[in-house]
């Protein structure tokens, strides 16, 4: 019996202690999809790219290949890690504008899938646990 939470397709509000996790640009110009989200509900900061701000967690997505993305999503799962009393709701970051595919990311976040305080999109799950 499955009984993992999945990340909401629109996610529109976060309980007390839980943050958003999108994908970004390095420069921070949160314009469009997730970002925009974050931007306008979550506390997200115009011109921060990386990291914790407000009730949301950028991850940059647009600077090059997945292998660029990897660093981040590792920081990001250390984090998780030590911050075990707070649920990260993770979006399909890099599978919108940035271009990449569930395919292509998922993996980055196979650790995270061993964290209980951290909810991944299906897509995601489903992946990681066709490849381990």
């Amino acid at each position: 019996m499955d009984n993992l939470r999945y990340t909401p397709e629109n996610v529109t509000e976060l309980g007390e202690d839980e943050i958003f996790v999108f994908g970004s640009n390095l420069a921070g110009n949160h314009a469009g999809g997730a970002a925009r989200t974050a931007v306008e509900r979550f506390g997200a900061v115009m011109g921060q790219g990386v990291g914790l701000q407000g009730k949301s967690y950028a991850i940059p997505t647009m600077q090059g290949g997945v292998e660029t993305i990897k660093p981040y999503v590792d920081e990001f799962i250390e984090l998780a890690r030590e911050w075990d009393q707070t649920t990260f709701i993770v979006t399909r970051i890099g599978c919108g504008i940035a271009g990449f595919t569930d395919e292509e990311i998922a993996p980055l976040f196979a650790e995270a899938l061993k964290l209980y305080n951290v909810v991944l999109p299906e897509s995601f799950v489903k992946i990681i646990r066709r490849d381990s």
